[in-house]
């Protein structure tokens, strides 16, 4: 991850002061996340959501148009979870799952496209929602990316940098650092959303790296299953990287009106279907702390601890709820395991 784009967290630093962007109070965009918070269902808002996290990890994620794809009513409530958690020396504070999730992304994406057969590979993005990686990670700089959502999730978004192009604000000017983008407005439920990608320029025997971070969850089993075959099948044709994030069963109970696939087991899951090097990590291992999870007695530590087929914490009789961060490859002259 390369330093200039994300920073490094110092231990017992003060948050930084929120403060709302004037932008957000012009008449274009105050009105748009009105008619976002009233019409837009949970998995389309989980796009302004995933967005205030990231504007509030400032400290360590560096998105200047990210509190902007938010909106104040998103921002204004993750901080406030934020002051409370400060104020209360919390263990875990609001939104660092989300931190650490991103910035493992970001990790992985830059490792991929910077292997000896990496570079130049197209990245594509199902359910892109507000991610600005195109506009903030220079590793793409080589890269063709595709960003795949619903259309008025696709239309919020050029409005929001159309606002944010022709604002007095120079920091929230976007700067494209990838090479092109695309916008491919789809839904992954329905069977052409591929045939879509494949019309707007992706091509399938080109090297790819596919993005699914905080998408799986909100679909079928049915129609995650059919995505990520659809994604191992390249990997006959071509060199394939899948980074993606998966809940297990007892994560999705915390909210079962809300999130349908789970998979325990994904490590085992994708060899079978096509990948053959896989590698699986829990948030506070290693490759997905990023400084941000020091204290041994936080949650997601003392879930590391367990072993993964422990459902109720002992401790506490919790659900086990867990985030497994995947990344998986394959190529043709590979053979999964």
């Amino acid at each position: 991850m390369s330093k200039h784009e994300n920073g490094v967290p110092e231990n017992h630093q003060p948050w930084p002061e929120f403060k709302l962007p004037e932008l957000l109070s012009s008449d274009t965009l105050r009105d748009l996340h009105a008619a976002i918070e009233s019409d837009w269902d949970l998995l389309r808002r989980s796009a302004c959501q995933t967005a205030a996290g990231r504007a509030l990890w400032r400290q360590v994620i560096r998105d200047p148009l990210a509190e902007l794809f938010a909106g104040e009513t998103y921002l204004k409530n993750i901080y406030e979870k934020i002051k409370k958690d400060k104020l209360n020396n919390a263990k875990e504070i609001s939104g660092v799952i989300l931190a650490v999730r991103t910035l493992w992304f970001d990790s992985k994406l830059e490792a991929a496209l910077s292997s000896a057969d990496g570079g130049g590979s197209q990245v594509v993005l199902l359910g892109a929602g507000m991610d600005a990686r195109s506009y903030r990670l220079s590793c793409l700089k080589e890269s063709s990316v595709f960003e795949v959502d619903f259309p008025e999730v696709l239309q919020a978004k050029a409005t929001i940098l159309e606002a944010a192009a022709n604002s007095s604000e120079e920091h929230h000017h976007p700067i494209m650092t990838a090479k092109s983008l695309t916008r491919v407005a789809a839904d992954l439920a329905e069977d052409d959303w591929l045939e879509k990608l494949q019309t707007s320029g992706f091509e399938p025997k080109k090297s790819t790296v596919w993005i699914l971070e905080g998408i799986l969850y909100y679909l079928s089993h049915a129609h995650a299953a059919e995505v990520l075959n659809i994604i191992a099948e390249k990997c006959n044709l071509t060199k394939t990287v899948l980074l993606a994030d998966f809940m297990n069963k007892q994560a999705t109970t915390l909210s079962s009106s809300t999130f349908r696939f789970y998979c325990d087991w994904p490590d085992q899951l994708l060899p079978s279907i096509g990948f053959a090097d896989v590698a699986l990590s829990q948030i506070g291992d290693p490759d997905a702390h990023f400084g941000l999870l020091q204290d041994p007695m936080n949650l997601f530590n003392k879930l590391r601890n367990l072993p993964r087929t422990v459902q109720i914490h002992p401790d506490d009789g919790t659900p086990c709820g867990r985030l497994y961060l995947l990344q998986a490859s394959g190529s043709p002259n590979q053979t999964a395991s």
